[in-house]
């Protein structure tokens, strides 16, 4: 993360992750001890102070790129998140897609990476 935010290349951070990201740190139920929301909140802001990171979202042709999807991959439950956020970075070009979330494989256009592992 550091090589990327001290980078030139640009990276893209899509806003569900961020949002993810806020939600796993602080549960007390996966962290002992979470961290706080004030300690998230710095990461997140120390992450959005590189010059080189845009944040993405949906944009308007979402539901066109995210129904197929759904559909075809009978997606369900917890997965409608994974899909939201795999049809975000696809409909945004990014080529790689950092997580340690083994269930974005069911999304073989999206090429993943484990960054925690060597």
């Amino acid at each position: 993360m550091t090589g990327l935010a001290e980078g030139r290349k640009p990276w893209e951070i899509p806003w569900p992750c961020v949002h993810e990201f806020l939600t796993i740190v602080t549960h007390p139920r996966i962290w002992d001890p979470a961290s706080t929301i004030r300690q998230a909140t710095d990461q997140v802001e120390a992450w959005l102070g590189s010059p080189s990171v845009v944040l993405v979202g949906e944009s308007v042709d979402h539901w066109r790129s995210v129904k197929p999807r759904l559909v075809q991959g009978k997606i369900r439950g917890p997965m409608v998140h994974d899909a939201r956020v795999a049809a975000i970075c696809l409909s945004h070009g990014i080529d790689e897609f950092w997580t340690a979330d083994r269930d974005f494989s069911g999304f073989p256009r999206l090429v993943t990476r484990n960054p925690l592992l060597a």
